[in-house]
């Protein structure tokens, strides 16, 4: 896999995870504990989408 298809899959994951982030706090009992590791694993996600672009030039 080249580094842009994986730059374009894991911004896919980072969408999909902002997603059910939005539809998670949307809920009448939000769980902050699953939110909090939704959004670490989106932070963890945008990081390695970082490094790959900055590999990539």
């Amino acid at each position: 896999m080249t580094i842009e298809a994986r730059i374009r899959e894991l911004g896919n994951r980072h969408r999909q995870l902002d997603e059910t982030i939005q539809r998670e706090m949307h809920r009448p009992a939000v769980d902050p504990l699953q939110v909090r590791e939704l959004k670490q694993r989106k932070l963890r996600l945008k990081e390695e989408i970082t490094g790959l672009e900055a590999r990539a030039g």
